[in-house]
């Protein structure tokens, strides 16, 4: 449906903030992140902008934590832009949405991946049948588990605070991350994820995260694991296709360059070029 009166309260809050303000929440990927460069460069536009969340104030200046989005902002601070077009959002639902990815794996066994774990100082494995395994998950008793196509299921533990679980977490994730090839998965069944990839061998399950968990590592400079976290956003802005130029000039302040992006989404609004889209969406063309 076409934007009217009654919906413009619901428009994406889209600003120009620093670059500099801008706090990661997950690592980025540096196999994803150089070819979005290269294509943003192509482009010479950020179609879609990253999605943040406003953080404690640090001093005078304001701070955000990208909940998606990581490998773009990476793109422009790689490039030297002062500033991005982002759009804020309330972290809290129904806004946004925390769910997980979990990952699966090609070609790789439980013995492979115990020796790309063990040594890892505070982590611990062990086997546990898949139902107890699936318990100790939803408790978060185990920081993961990882399900085999044998059958076999590990279960990895360790940490005494959010701090140190996520570290250990890091270290479960970096064990295949450049190593194998994986996909991300909304299913946390081995099976559903054969059946869809029929080389995967492994399925690595994740807990259920919460944003609290997500803005205290985000204000404390840690960064979670890349491609767990599954922020699903509502009134999603995409294709904005903002040119980078605007991104880069440095004759205009943020204050300048913010008054001319409400102007852009005033008349976007008035040449009827916004739409929304309420039901769920699928693209072909990303």
């Amino acid at each position: 449906m076409h934007a009217g009166s009654e919906l413009e309260f619901q428009l994406p809050d889209l600003r120009f903030v620093p670059i500099g303000s801008l706090r990661p929440h997950e690592r980025h990927d540096p196999q994803r992140m150089a070819p979005l460069g290269q294509r943003i460069r192509e482009q010479g536009v950020i179609k879609n902008p990253p999605v943040v969340a406003p953080l404690a104030a640090d001093g005078a200046e304001a701070r955000f934590v990208v909940l998606d989005g990581a490998n773009r902002v990476g793109a422009a601070r790689a490039a030297g832009l002062p500033h991005m077009v982002v759009q804020v959002v309330r972290y809290e639902p129904p806004t946004v949405e925390l769910r997980t990815w979990y990952h699966a794996l090609g070609e790789i066994g439980r013995t492979q991946f115990e020796a790309a774990t063990r040594g890892v100082p505070g982590l611990t494995c062990r086997s546990e049948g898949a139902l107890h395994a699936r318990a100790l998950l939803a408790r978060r008793e185990v920081l993961a588990t990882v399900a085999f196509a044998d059958g076999a299921v590990l279960a990895f533990a360790g940490g005494r605070d959010l701090a140190e679980r996520n570290d250990l977490l890091n270290a479960i994730v970096d064990a295949y991350h450049d190593r194998q090839r994986f996909y991300r998965m909304s299913t946390d069944s081995l099976e559903v994820a054969r059946s869809r990839y029929p080389e995967v061998t492994a399925l690595v399950v994740f807990p259920h995260f919460e944003p609290a968990e997500v803005l205290e590592l985000a204000t404390a400079g840690e960064c979670m694991p890349a491609g767990i976290t599954r922020h699903l956003i509502r009134w999603r802005a995409l294709r904005i296709n903002l040119p980078l130029d605007r991104l880069a000039d440095t004759s205009r302040d943020i204050e300048e360059k913010n008054r001319w992006l409400q102007d852009w989404m005033r008349q976007k609004l008035a040449q009827r070029q916004v739409r929304f889209y309420e039901e769920s969406t699928v693209l072909f063309d990303e």
